[in-house]
């Protein structure tokens, strides 16, 4: 749906963006990742023609993306894009208007997601008057108030108690169902687990990583993997011989433990079973793939130390 080919942008010569190419699938949630300052939020500026890239090119459904085309798009920014004396109700108009819908659709859809979202009782508040949550629950509404093809989402659970985290969580699975496209740009790594497919991580201006959660997991996985079982801790350690350690343990209570152990040498997952059945009742046993928090600052530190040696 969205092929960003090499983008390149400065601004008072500091560096925003490097050669910065990314394909987004149409149908995904794909996650935007990076520290602070990376160029996370120029890169999406440069999507919603808010600012023009110095070189490269953005494609829309195979064709270089034109005014017309943003019309398909919703757009969540981190900053708070709402004049805050308007009453919510008028600025839900005023934007939908903009969006291309006229006043009946605009006010059909309004009533289905002021209700969805539990918020009739704001209609007449004036934005000024509303909590960052509350005001950031108006501005999502607003994004996809058109229903667009495509929702580009800049660090949407800011300001967010954890219900209503799982809320907009819900809503994005329930998009992405529904064959939508959504970017996700967020330090919420738990939420990049649970509902994205692909991710990039962009760093100091360079993209750095590209793929799917799990082979971003599994290019950085430590050879740890975890055993719960019932029985005696003293029979487990036993039974490890010299080509595993343990890491950690957790004790459940009632002789149950989970235990997490490192490889050692050659062996596999069908060794450590081998030395423990029979010693140990096994519940469950799997591997322990790094979360993308740890995804995350390993890639941030590589590069770092790459660019230190330099």
């Amino acid at each position: 749906m969205l092929e960003i080919k090499n983008i390149s942008k400065s601004f008072y010569k500091k560096e925003a963006l490097a050669d910065v190419s990314i394909t987004v699938r149409k149908g995904e949630v794909f996650g935007l990742l990076g520290p602070n300052g990376a160029g996370k939020t120029t890169l999406i500026r440069v999507i919603n023609q808010i600012i023009a890239p110095d070189s490269g090119s953005v494609r829309f459904n195979g064709d270089l993306m034109t005014q017309g085309d943003l019309l398909k798009i919703g757009y969540l920014p981190e900053e708070r894009g709402l004049y805050k004396g308007m009453t919510v109700h008028n600025h839900t108009l005023f934007l939908g208007r903009l969006r291309g819908l006229s006043k009946k659709d605009v006010l059909t859809k309004m009533d289905y997601w002021f209700d969805r979202f539990g918020i009739n009782d704001w209609r007449k508040k004036r934005i000024e008057e509303l909590s960052k949550g509350m005001a950031q629950k108006v501005q999502f509404v607003c994004a996809v108030l058109h229903e667009p093809s495509l929702l580009i989402l800049d660090e949407p659970f800011s300001g967010f108690d954890p219900i209503n985290v799982e809320l907009i969580k819900q809503e994005l699975i329930e998009m992405k169902a529904a064959g939508k496209t959504i970017i996700l740009s967020t330090h919420n790594m738990k939420s990049v687990e649970e509902i994205c497919d692909r991710a990039v991580l962009i760093h100091e201006s360079k993209k750095i990583a590209e793929g799917t959660i799990s082979e971003l997991q599994s290019e950085r996985k430590l050879g740890l993997y975890a055993v719960r079982f019932k029985g005696s801790m003293i029979a487990f350690v036993n039974a490890l011989w010299t080509g595993f350690e343990i890491d950690d343990k957790d004790i459940l209570g009632d002789d149950r433990f989970v235990v997490r152990v490192k490889m050692r040498r050659d062996n596999s997952f069908q060794d450590l079973l081998k030395v423990l059945v029979g010693q140990i009742e096994i519940e469950t046993a799997w591997e322990v793939l790094p979360s993308m928090q740890d995804v995350f600052i390993a890639l941030t530190k590589e590069k770092e130390e790459v660019v230190n040696e330099k």
